[in-house]
């Protein structure tokens, strides 16, 4: 109970610095991260991408369900954010970079990967710049493998347009167990 009451302060308090990176009140119910994760196939993922991971709750979920040799590349642009995972995790697996998600291509690029597996990201793309928002969604479809999945959720559609360009027909799914509801978007590339 002490660890999530940390992970819920850790989030007001970047919440209310830093409205333009963090977009929710707190951290991801267990219902989101268990319908976000389902939709990624752990037994043949060799590269993850999480974009946005917060205070780490989907990261914790990823390190559970992914293989030994699977790597997870957890970008966080928030300082706060960024430190408070630094010390959180030592698994070796997590290639932890404080970067700007839009940069996801030549992140891969400098570690040797050609493409993801799988990007989840947890992104509050409703108050992220427009053209930022629409290059993170290009390089995501960019650097993923064909039949490879981009989870992304949402508290509203307004992303719906944008992701539907690059990736076509989205599956939808709706978790009303968090705070606030989310919609789940599932691109296949």
């Amino acid at each position: 109970m002490k660890k999530e009451n940390k992970h819920k302060g850790n989030f007001l308090k970047t919440f209310f610095k830093e409205r333009k990176q963090v977009g929710a009140l707190a951290p991801s119910s267990r219902f989101l991260v268990k319908k976000m994760c389902d939709k990624i196939d752990f037994s043949t993922a060799k590269n993850i991408v999480e974009l946005g991971p917060g205070t780490g709750v989907f990261t914790e979920e990823l390190l559970k369900r992914a293989s030994k040799d699977c790597r997870i590349f957890v970008i966080e642009l928030n300082e706060e954010f960024y430190n408070f995972l630094l010390n959180k995790f030592t698994d070796p697996r997590i290639i932890l970079l404080r970067e700007s998600a839009d940069n996801i291509d030549s992140i891969l690029e400098n570690y040797g990967v050609k493409e993801a597996d799988a990007i989840l990201s947890s992104l509050p793309l409703a108050v992220i710049p427009d053209q930022i928002r629409k290059r993170i969604v290009i390089k995501s479809y960019d650097v993923l493998k064909k039949g490879g999945v981009y989870v992304q959720y949402q508290y509203s559609l307004n992303a719906k347009k944008l992701l539907e360009k690059k990736f076509g027909k989205l599956q939808m799914g709706f978790v009303a167990v968090n705070i606030p509801p989310a919609f789940v978007y599932l691109g296949i590339k």
